[in-house]
């Protein structure tokens, strides 16, 4: 047993290649960042990279577990204040809002959402999610039925990052119009859904975005020792001031 304040060098090796690995994917990219580059900017051989990581989408799926369940942990934070299916429209809201802030971080998360290992944790990671937030608007729904519509939502969500913003197709335009297409395939009222989009367009969501993108550096920085979310007066607090109208729910709060 490793002696205490200590930790094995198996994973300091690991923290390295994740500090540098963040490093250089907010920098290049994932796909313009090869293995060599993150060995050697965490000072290591590579051959000890394929001893921890067997690929580098296996880095990036660590990456993506750690990256999302911050992301969603940070608006599930206030799901005792506000509806589910808010929180649900926040959270991807925010990836939205995430992957227009840099091109590197852009093709980033469309890469997660491409490759077949982190594509995958993220359909089977919000599947069960899915029919909590929206079961009681689709009682008739399964769980093998909210997996194959967060393959369709998974879908969408990558289509509306991989297109930039520009001039006509704004940010707000985009946010607004992912937001229709994906409470639609969950059978929220209409009514419902505008109330919400409404409510999200009066959120700073861009700073909450950098914020986490703060957070998840610092982290990397740390070694991901501290697993802690962005804290929710620092990052929550525009969604506390919103003035979210109340929704009628078919099945009241879950």
């Amino acid at each position: 047993m490793a002696a205490r304040g200590r930790k094995p060098s198996g994973l300091l090796t690991r923290q390295r290649l994740l500090r540098a690995a963040v490093a250089l994917f907010l920098e290049k990219g994932y796909t313009q960042t090869t293995t060599t580059e993150i060995s050697r900017a965490a000072g290591i051989g590579q051959s000890s990279f394929f001893h921890v990581f067997p690929s580098k989408e296996a880095l990036l799926l660590e990456l993506v577990q750690r990256m999302f369940d911050g992301q969603f942990a940070l608006a599930e934070q206030h799901a005792a204040a506000q509806d589910p299916v808010f929180m649900y429209a926040v959270e991807t809201a925010l990836q939205l809002h995430i992957a227009e802030l840099t091109e590197p971080l852009r093709e980033l998360y469309v890469t997660a959402y491409s490759l077949p290992t982190t594509a995958a944790y993220l359909y089977k990671s919000m599947t069960t999610r899915l029919k909590l937030v929206f079961g009681s608007y689709m009682p008739q729904a399964q769980l093998k039925d909210f997996y194959e519509m967060e393959i369709a939502s998974g879908s969408l969500m990558r289509g509306f990052m991989s297109v930039p913003c520009d001039l006509y197709f704004t940010i707000d335009a985009k946010v607004n119009r992912f937001l229709e297409c994906s409470l639609k395939l969950y059978d929220i009222p209409k009514p419902q859904r505008e109330a919400m989009i409404t409510a999200i367009s009066k959120i700073d969501l861009h700073a909450m975005a950098a914020g986490i993108i703060q957070k998840t550096v610092q982290q990397a920085e740390a070694g991901f020792e501290a697993l802690s979310n962005p804290t929710a007066e620092q990052c929550m607090g525009a969604a506390n001031r919103s003035t979210m109208p109340a929704a009628e729910s078919k099945g009241g709060p879950l």
